[in-house]
């Protein structure tokens, strides 16, 4: 089968497309062709930091068909359309075939395309847990969401609204109208208005990208509000990690997300995508060869929403 496999002295991204054995499920896994991936922040930070997948294969985001099973698999048959995210599984989804356990795993609605779904898992999961998880939402309160534009922002726009909130966005001008069109209440130009000067308070901020210190957010949070971090320079994350839980000294609380993917999170997702709820946004569209492309397009910070790897 064809893959992009990590290549340490590969030219220029260190992502080689070329032949590699294609896998055999064992009896608790599932052999899926892939039909669309979709590349997330997590694959490039993974690669800068050193920790490269055991088979060398980035891609957590998947959508595809389930074509053999292990003995032991339960949930699904052969031909089910799927969607899951293998980011705790070892990744392996910028590939034609990978193999997968079952719990990563959802079906997949005839409804929702195949690019659709494999945009959804990890972005959508992020903004899932950060809003109900860490940020305790609650219908009518302020929410700031910085970094409205990426992946997980949009994702986290469409469901603060779904949870009822008043929601303000803050992006660059070229996706202010974007922003919008997502239901946000408010959109902050970041480039004409600085959103920690304006003198309006948010019970929940949801930091997705941008650089501005920990003390602003918390400068910007009501009593009892809450700020977290689910994304943004790789610095400031680790400050968020370091700090956080010094800075949550008093009313104001600071966290910080390590997202984590299950089932029930992954149908919940689903579901609401199925009814119209949330909808990815898909900036770009690569094949599978274009992958390496695809990682430094994302990598530079400016996709607006997400892109993905047509793989057939």
């Amino acid at each position: 089968m064809k893959a992009v496999v990590y290549n340490k002295k590969g030219l220029p991204d260190k992502l080689i497309y070329r032949d590699v054995e294609k896998p055999v499920p064992n009896d608790n896994e599932l052999l899926i062709k892939i039909l669309a991936v979709s590349v997330n922040a997590a694959d490039y930070r993974s690669m800068k930091m050193g920790l490269i997948p055991k088979k060398k294969i980035f891609g957590a985001d998947i959508a595809g068909r389930v074509v053999s099973a292990g003995k032991n698999v339960q949930q699904f048959r052969l031909g089910d359309e799927v969607l899951g995210d293998l980011a705790g599984y070892g990744f392996g989804g910028f590939a034609e075939y990978t193999v997968v356990p079952e719990k990563a795993l959802v079906l997949k609605p005839s409804s929702i395309s195949f690019e659709d779904a494999a945009a959804l898992p990890m972005a959508a999961l992020t903004a899932l847990q950060a809003l109900r998880d860490k940020g305790n939402i609650l219908k009518g309160q302020k929410v700031l969401i910085v970094g409205s534009s990426g992946g997980v922002g949009t994702f986290t726009v469409q469901l603060a609204k779904y949870f009822g909130a008043e929601v303000t966005g803050v992006c660059s001008a070229k996706n202010v109208e974007q922003t919008s069109s997502l239901g946000a209440d408010y959109v902050i130009d970041y480039t004409k208005e600085d959103f920690s000067k304006n003198n309006k308070g948010y019970n929940l901020i949801i930091g997705v990208n941008g650089n501005y210190p920990l003390s602003v957010y918390k400068r910007a949070l009501n009593p009892n509000g809450i700020f977290v971090m689910v994304g943004g320079a790789l610095t400031q994350i680790l400050k968020s990690i370091l700090f956080g839980w010094i800075m949550s000294v008093g009313s104001k609380k600071m966290r910080f997300l390590g997202a984590k993917s299950n089932q029930k999170d992954l149908e919940i997702i689903v579901k609401l995508a199925q009814d119209g709820k949330v909808k990815p946004v898909i900036d770009r569209r690569y094949t599978l060869d274009k992958t390496a492309e695809a990682m430094r397009y994302l990598a530079e910070g400016h996709a607006r929403g997400k892109v993905v790897i047509n793989v057939e």
